[in-house]
């Protein structure tokens, strides 16, 4: 007789699932939401149908009504039109500041960490030397002797003050996508370095760059509203920001303590913007982040 062998029939069979991510939910559509009504309050402001933020329209400060929704501040401007046209500032600030931050530290950071050797060593050696400084006593001390103080200018300060930091979380990106089996794979097809940066490292870097911008224009705008207590901000009555609308009013309360909207509204809508950028940008990381992926 002839033996024939069985073949061994695994007691298991291992199916390899597909990458399943949580939803959204909803409460991340909210704070979506919330930003983009904050952004378009911000980029429609001129076009919309509200007073004057710089005119003393009415009496000083008056309490909400249909004519002044928030009231007006202790000069008797609209504190509705200020806290709409504040939107417009204290997110350009973020928004400019983190643009300029991404614009200098993100390709540094990838082109250190694509290129390595004495490159990365320089460029890494100059930005966390960079970062063991303190960088709001470094604004806090330029913007004090920079004087006049501008807008531009304080976005220049705080954007250029971020490239550190931006360099160091994009050259950490960039090394832990670099690592991937699909950059050796392009490497040893034969891909040319433009095409693996662009089409590959890219792609793959840009959910933590986007990430790190939700966070990094939420801390801007917040220690927008820091150097406006500290009175290195730009003059309320020449632009107003959120930070500087809290300031005035934190400083007006001592004479008219009943006019509690002075402060109320600007500190509400700055909180909810900045915990709204904070849970979307947390929300996109944990989103885009492989090993949090349940299988």
């Amino acid at each position: 007789m002839t033996n024939t062998e069985t073949p061994m029939i695994p007691n298991e069979i291992v199916v390899e699932h597909p990458e399943k991510r949580e939803p959204i939910g909803l409460f991340t559509w909210i704070c979506v939401g919330w930003l983009a009504i904050n952004l378009g309050v911000a980029l429609l402001t001129p076009f919309l149908p509200i007073a004057n933020p710089k005119e003393m329209i009415s009496m000083p400060s008056m309490g909400m009504s249909l004519d002044h929704l928030m009231g007006t501040d202790s000069l008797g401007r609209d504190l509705f039109a200020r806290v709409a046209w504040g939107s417009r500032i204290s997110l350009g600030v973020g928004l400019g500041a983190m643009a300029i931050g991404f614009g200098i530290g993100g390709p540094l950071g990838m082109l250190a960490a694509f290129r390595r050797g004495k490159l990365d060593v320089a460029l890494s050696s100059v930005m966390f030397t960079l970062l063991a400084f303190p960088s709001i006593i470094a604004i806090i001390s330029i913007l004090s002797m920079w004087w006049p103080r501008s807008l531009a200018k304080i976005i220049l300060v705080v954007g250029i003050s971020s490239v550190p930091l931006v360099y160091r979380v994009i050259r950490a990106a960039t090394l832990s996508a670099g690592s991937k089996e699909y950059i050796t794979a392009a490497r040893v097809l034969g891909a040319k370095d433009r095409r693996i940066v662009f089409r590959e490292l890219l792609p793959n870097v840009a959910p933590t760059g986007l990430s790190f911008l939700l966070f990094g224009v939420a801390t801007v705008i917040a220690l927008e509203g820091v150097l406006a207590f500290l009175g290195l901000s730009i003059d309320p009555n020449t632009a107003p920001s959120w930070g500087n609308l809290i300031n005035d009013a934190r400083q007006s309360l001592n004479d008219t303590p009943q006019n509690w909207p002075l402060i109320i509204f600007p500190s509400a809508i700055l909180c909810l913007f900045i915990l709204a950028l904070n849970f979307v940008g947390d929300r996109l990381r944990s989103y885009f982040d492989v090993t949090e992926v349940k299988l």
